[in-house]
Parts: C-alpha cells; sequence; structure tokens
C-alpha cells in the first residue's frame, strides 16, 4: 500500500471527487483527516471508508481562514504530523460576468483561492520542519482555459496554477512536492451546488456532468499521480485535450470556446 502509515487531509471530503479520494486513499493504507462544512456527511463517509476507526472527521469551513491555525493544531495534536494535504474544497459558478454581483465574486475567490493557499500555509511549517510532504491542489481544466458562465471560477483556477506553481520552486529542496490535479467533468453535484449570479444554487445537474468520469475514475487517477509524485494531472474525457489546444492552438480554442452557449435558466 503506498501510503500506509501517512496522515492524507482531504478539504471538500463529504462528497464527490473529495468522498472518492477518501475511499481512494483509504484503501492505500492511509490514515484520513475529513473536512468539509458537513459534519454528518464527513461521519457517512468516515464509517464507509476501509479501517474507519483511523480516520478523524474535522469540520472546516474554507471562508473562515481564521480558524485554520486551530484546525492545524489539532490534526497535528491527533495525528502527529500532516504527509499529504489535499485542497479539494471550493465551489463552482453559473453566472455571466455581466450578472454576478461582486459579493459572489468575492465569495468564490474567497474559498477556492484564499481558503485553499490560507490552509496550505497553516500546514506548511510543519512540512518544512520535517523536509517532507506533498501539497495536492485539485484544479480544474478552468484553470487552463476560460468559458462562459465560469468567469470568477475560472480566475481562481487559474490564480491556483500561478500560486502552486511558484510554491513548488521554492519548495522543492526542501523535500516538499506539490500536484496540480486538473478534472474535466466528473459526475458530482458540483454544477447543482454552483453559485449563480445573485449567489443561490444552480439547482441543476448540467448534461456535462451526468455524462462526466465516474469521481471514482478521477479519484484513482489522482491518487496514482500523487503516488508518483508528478507534477500536474489531467484526467476525463475529451474536454482535457482543451488545455493543449489552447497551450498550442490558443486562436483555435478561443473561436470553439466562443461557439459554447451558457444557458442563465
Amino acid at each position: 500500500m503506498r501510503f500506509a502509515n501517512q496522515t492524507v487531509w482531504i478539504t471538500g471530503a463529504s462528497s464527490g471527487i473529495g468522498e472518492a479520494l477518501a475511499h481512494a486513499f483509504a484503501r492505500e493504507g492511509a490514515r484520513l483527516v475529513l473536512s468539509s462544512r458537513r459534519p454528518e456527511e464527513l461521519e457517512r463517509v468516515r464509517s464507509a471508508c476501509e479501517r474507519p476507526e483511523d480516520h478523524t472527521v474535522l469540520p472546516l469551513d474554507l471562508a473562515q481562514s481564521d480558524t485554520f491555525a486551530a484546525a492545524t493544531a489539532e490534526v497535528l495534536r491527533r495525528c502527529g504530523r500532516v504527509d499529504v494535504l489535499v485542497n479539494n474544497g471550493g465551489i463552482s459558478q453559473r453566472a455571466l460576468a455581466a450578472d454576478a454581483t461582486p459579493e459572489v465574486e468575492r465569495a468564490l475567490m474567497e474559498v477556492d483561492y484564499f481558503g485553499t493557499v490560507a490552509l496550505t500555509k497553516a500546514v506548511l511549517p510543519q512540512m518544512l520542519a520535517r523536509r517532507a510532504g506533498h501539497i495536492v491542489v485539485v484544479s480544474s481544466v478552468m484553470g487552463y482555459i476560460g468559458t462562459p458562465g465560469r468567469s470568477s471560477y475560472a480566475a481562481a483556477k487559474h490564480a491556483l496554477h500561478g500560486y502552486f506553481d511558484s510554491l513548488r520552486a521554492e519548495v522543492w529542496r526542501e523535500g516538499i512536492k506539490v500536484t496540480l490535479a486538473c478534472p474535466g467533468y466528473v459526475q458530482t453535484a458540483v454544477s447543482a451546488n454552483a453559485l449563480n449570479a445573485q449567489g443561490g444554487r444552480h439547482g441543476r445537474t448540467d448534461g456535462t456532468h451526468r455524462h462526466g468520469i465516474p469521481a471514482a475514475r478521477c479519484a484513482r487517477a489522482i491518487v496514482n499521480a500523487v503516488a508518483r509524485g508528478r507534477e500536474e494531472v489531467a484526467v476525463g474525457g475529451p474536454e482535457v485535450f482543451a488545455i493543449y489546444l489552447k497551450r498550442w492552438l490558443p486562436w483555435l480554442a478561443s473561436r470553439l470556446i466562443r461557439r459554447l452557449k451558457f444557458v442563465t435558466k
């Protein structure tokens, strides 16, 4: 088992990719710390994982970064160290840029970017002290491209790439690895839970996600990438090729993206 006796802290662990990652890391022997805003769902995930008695539930709201120091201290008290931090928690968007309120845009950045950065900085000192650790960021294909209805979400994911590419260059000599995972369409509730222009829930699962890859397949690919020490991994269906199209033929990517439609209702 590739993560035997390692402590893996996963945010957004109560559903979707985070829940699938919990099962995948548990099968690899990891001791889990499961975080999200929903303690009841975290308990459900914990009890369904292999060796549930080895795992810890720690509720956490990524919008409340002032709680991260205490949360990290509690994890270290219970587990001794954090070997792998999986920054998976976040929220998506379904709103035209012209319609999205500044409050909603700031809320998206607070959770998807600032929360991830703040939790990483809370955990990083003990990794630096041990000269070991692995930081995983579940980004998105949107970390490379932007499509209609996702402006602030894409901005947050682009920002994560810039920040964690820089962090990787700073800490590799200290024995710390950074992996960016970029899923495409995955069968989760991410679109139903996405924020609309006024901050309410989108309330329905988009067809792209209904027909996406299973969350378990996505999780396996991410765990394999972490085990191999890869810097980046993209996983999904044909949509992941947009990453390479954007890189090598940006004019063509732009033309294709313009043809995508975003329906507000």
